[in-house]
């Protein structure tokens, strides 16, 4: 067999930019379900844990607030609105105007995310101060102790890069029958495990640098049951049939079988397990509320919602790995084979993808 590709997908792949029908901006309807489903223990957490009036007084009443992996809207939009009223709740008992607080809003993202589209839907009016950053978050993006609140949503199963090795097909942990970690091979699943540990250490050490000692951190993400591979979930089947799709079009000489069996997608859904042990370990945090739920499941049964929130989140990876000609090909190649395989998603081996939320607070040193 010819020499394989390397599987490292290199640089940054953005949701779909614009606000035209195959945007990330019309088609995330989970990450909203995401965000909605997370107010209720942000407020909470905000309510409970956050001293407002020294954070306040230490910023000279200014309030800062970060949303990591923001893309393009609307859905960041309604998580920082939330953290606003939130904060503003908690503000109003300590001080009769609350108006004397103002907030001023990151958004960041990778470098080729769409932010044109995200500032041209930013909300009028608004209650805060929007200011762009571009940058990877596994790495520093802020000034030390400059941020009070950080949030992100829907980020943080994307890793840095592709593993090591599971490219390599002299490798154990060589991947070409799949395109993703589907958590049933040992080999593969450590190599994924092994790149989501450096990249959460290397998030959380930046986080700690630029939250303020006792600032918070609320982290939305989607995650397993401990011992469940993701492949007995109802996102495993949704990537095992886009691997199928690609497979169907390699068998039919449309695309090169070693360009499919060097594709990996770089994410990684971890456990509510692992990533609290990554979390103590690291020791920067404190967890101060936790709670895992069953995601949303309906949405799968909607085939031609879920397929352009698919084609949303991952055309980009695809057009770069085999060329724009065959992607309108190949999504409706997959939702034929989602409608066709509905029945899945009712076996009972077939779990929800969880929703993992998780509050943090930055311990004073």
């Amino acid at each position: 067999m010819a020499a394989m590709e390397s599987k490292i997908l290199p640089g940054s792949y953005p949701m779909n930019g614009g606000d035209g029908k195959v945007s990330y901006a019309r088609n995330s309807q989970t990450q909203r379900r995401a965000v909605d489903d997370a107010k209720k223990i942000i407020s909470e957490a905000i309510a409970d844990l956050l001293d407002i009036e020294k954070l306040t007084l230490e910023s000279s009443n200014r309030f800062q607030i970060a949303d990591l992996g923001c893309a393009t809207g609307p859905n960041t939009f309604y998580a920082v609105e939330n953290i606003i009223e939130a904060v503003a709740n908690k503000y109003k008992i300590k001080h009769k105007n609350p108006q004397t607080l103002e907030y001023q809003v990151f958004f960041n993202d990778r470098i080729d995310n769409d932010f044109n589209t995200l500032f041209r839907s930013l909300p009028f009016p608004r209650p805060y101060f929007a200011v762009g950053v571009p940058g990877s978050f596994y790495g520093r993006l802020f000034p030390t102790e400059s941020i009070h609140f950080m949030h992100s949503s829907n980020s943080l199963n994307w890793l840095s890069r592709v593993p090591n090795y599971v490219g390599d097909i002299n490798s154990p942990a060589w991947n070409g029958s799949s395109i993703y970690c589907r958590g049933d091979a040992k080999e593969v699943a450590e190599a994924y495990l092994s790149q989501y540990k450096k990249d959460m250490e290397t998030f959380l050490n930046a986080r700690a640098q630029e939250l303020v000692g006792g600032g918070l951190m609320a982290l939305v993400l989607g995650g397993r049951q401990d011992g469940v591979p993701l492949c007995q979930t109802n996102m495993g089947k949704t990537y095992d049939f886009l691997g199928s799709c690609l497979f169907d079009m390699a068998t039919e000489g449309i695309i090169s079988k070693e360009k499919v069996e060097s594709l990996n997608l770089p994410q990684y859904y971890p456990s509510s397990s692992e990533i609290e042990e990554l979390i103590n370990t690291n020791g920067c945090f404190c967890i101060e509320k936790m709670e895992t739920f069953p995601g949303p499941g309906k949405h799968f049964y909607d085939v031609q919602m879920w397929s352009m929130i698919v084609r949303a989140g991952f055309e980009a990876i695809l057009q770069n790995h085999f060329g724009s000609e065959m992607v309108e090909d190949f999504f409706e190649r997959y939702a034929k084979k989602h409608a066709d395989n509905l029945f899945m998603f009712d076996r009972s081996d077939v779990q929800n993808l969880l929703q993992i939320n998780i509050v943090l607070k930055r311990k004073v040193c």
